[in-house]
C-alpha cells in the first residue's frame, strides 16, 4: 500500500464501511409486530415497557428502572423527583452534552460548572468540593465515553456535605465501577437511548434509582402526576407525559438481549487500541480510573498533542483520517462556550432571574477547553467489527503520523 495520504491522492487505508449502526435482526421485527398486533401501543396498557424496565433493572442491579421519552427528560424527572428546584445549586462538569445543564435550568435550579479531569474528561473532584456552598443540593457527574467519574470520591463528598449524587450515564451502558453498573452508585442514574447510543430505539431513556421509596414519585411524575390505584383523572402532583411507547420498549428489549456480546467485542477492540495507540507519539488514548472496571465505549476517544505532531491540529488529523476511511465525530464543545449562555436572550422567554445573569462564557475552564479542542471521537462502529477492522484504525493513525508534515499543511474544517 502506498504511504501517500488519501487526501493527497494515495490509496485510503479502508474502502469499505464499518459495521452499520444501529444493529437489528428478527428480534426487533418480532417485537414491533408483537406490539402492532396487540393493539396496546400505549405503555399504560401494554407490557413491553414494563417488562423492559424489569429487565434493565436486573441487568444493571438497580432496585428500580423507569423508562421515559428521552435522555434529557430523564434528568428533568430526576431533579423534580428529588426536590431540586428554584435557588438550589447543582454542580456539574463543563464537558457534556447540552442536556446536562439545560435540565438543571428547566427546574429553575442554578448550574455551578466546574472543570474536568485531564485524563478521563470527567468531573474534577477537588473543584467539585471547592464549589459547594450552603445552597448546593446535588452533584451531577458525567461518565464520558463510558469512562467513569470517581464515584468513591464523589459519594464521600456528598456524604460529608449532605448532597445528592446524580449520574449522567448517557455514555455508560455497560460501564462498571468496582463491578457495580453505572447509574446505581449515586442516588439516581440517567441513561439515553438516542440513535447514537450503545442501546437504542431512536429515542428513549431510563432512570435508575437505588432508593425503593422513590419509585412512586418517579412513576407519578412520568405519568402526568397520577397515582397508582386511584381514579385516572386525579393528578396528585406536578408531572408530565414522559412515557415511553410500547414500540420503543419492544425494540429496547431486543437491544438489551444483544448487548452483552456487543459489549465484550467493543471492550476487546478498545483495549487493543489503547495499548497500541499509546505507542504513537502525539496521540493519547482516553484514560480511565482504576475503579472503572468496565468501560462501555460510547465512542473511542483519543487526544491529539499538536506540540508532538509538528503543530498538526486535531481538525487536520481528523480530516486526514476521514479520507483514509475512518469514521470520526467531533467532541462536545465546552458548556461554557455555548452561544446559549452568551447573554440572557439565549434563555428567553422561559427563564429569567438569577440563572440568566450568570455568564458562563466569561468563566475559565482550561482543561475542558483543551480536551474539547484536541480530542478525536471515533464512532462506535470502529469497535464493532473484528480484529482486522480495528487494525485499520491503527494503520490509518500510523500513516497520518508518518505524513504529519503534510497533515500540518491541510486546510481542514473545524467541524
Amino acid at each position: 500500500m502506498s504511504n501517500l495520504l488519501a487526501i493527497n491522492g494515495g490509496n485510503p487505508v479502508r474502502t469499505k464501511s464499518y459495521p452499520a449502526w444501529p444493529e437489528y435482526d428478527e428480534r426487533e421485527r418480532e417485537g414491533l409486530l408483537r406490539v402492532l398486533e396487540s393493539r396496546n401501543w400505549w405503555a399504560n396498557q401494554g407490557v413491553e415497557v414494563k417488562t423492559y424496565e424489569e429487565e434493565y433493572a436486573k441487568f444493571t442491579g438497580a432496585k428500580n428502572a423507569f423508562a421515559v421519552t428521552n435522555g434529557t427528560h430523564t434528568l428533568e424527572v430526576i431533579f423534580t423527583a428529588l426536590g431540586i428546584g428554584e435557588g438550589d445549586e447543582v454542580i456539574l462538569p463543563d464537558w457534556s452534552f447540552l442536556a446536562t445543564i439545560t435540565a438543571i435550568i428547566a427546574v429553575n435550579a442554578i448550574p455551578k460548572v466546574v472543570d474536568v479531569d485531564p485524563i478521563t474528561g470527567t468531573i474534577d473532584i477537588a473543584q467539585t468540593e471547592a464549589a459547594i456552598t450552603s445552597r448546593t443540593k446535588a452533584i451531577v457527574c458525567v461518565h464520558v465515553a463510558g469512562s467513569m467519574a470517581d464515584m468513591d470520591a464523589l459519594n464521600a463528598i456528598a456524604s460529608k456535605h449532605g448532597l445528592l449524587v446524580i449520574e449522567d450515564a448517557a455514555h455508560a451502558h455497560g460501564s462498571r465501577w468496582n463491578g457495580i453498573h453505572a447509574g446505581v452508585l449515586g442516588d439516581a442514574g440517567s441513561f439515553s437511548f438516542q440513535s447514537s447510543k450503545l442501546m437504542t430505539a431512536g429515542e428513549g431513556g431510563v432512570i435508575l434509582s437505588k432508593h425503593s421509596d422513590h419509585a412512586a414519585m418517579y412513576q407519578s411524575i412520568i405519568n402526568c402526576g397520577r397515582g397508582e390505584g386511584i381514579w385516572y383523572y386525579r393528578h396528585i402532583r406536578f408531572g408530565g407525559n414522559y412515557r415511553m411507547t410500547e414500540w420503543q420498549g419492544a425494540v429496547l428489549r431486543a437491544q438489551l438481549e444483544r448487548f452483552p456480546a456487543q459489549q465484550a467485542n467493543r471492550a476487546k477492540n478498545a483495549n487493543f487500541l489503547n495499548q497500541e495507540i499509546a505507542k504513537i507519539e502525539g496521540f493519547k488514548p482516553q484514560g480511565r480510573l482504576e475503579g472503572c472496571t468496565d468501560q462501555g465505549n460510547y465512542c473511542y476517544v483519543v487526544e491529539v498533542e499538536p506540540e508532538k505532531l509538528n503543530g498538526a491540529t486535531r481538525d487536520q488529523v481528523r480530516f486526514a483520517l476521514l479520507k483514509e476511511g475512518i469514521p470520526l465525530t467531533t467532541a462536545y464543545p465546552p458548556l461554557h462556550a455555548l452561544e446559549l449562555f452568551a447573554d440572557s436572550e439565549g434563555l428567553a422567554p422561559r427563564f429569567r432571574g438569577e440563572v440568566s445573569q450568570i455568564r458562563y462564557n466569561q468563566q475559565k475552564f482550561p482543561v475542558t477547553d483543551k480536551l474539547a479542542a484536541n480530542t478525536l471521537w471515533f464512532t462506535t462502529s470502529v469497535l464493532m467489527g473484528d480484529d482486522s477492522d480495528t487494525l485499520n484504525v491503527l494503520t490509518a493513525m500510523n500513516k497520518v503520523k508518518e505524513n504529519i508534515d503534510e497533515v500540518a499543511k491541510l486546510d481542514a474544517p473545524s467541524w
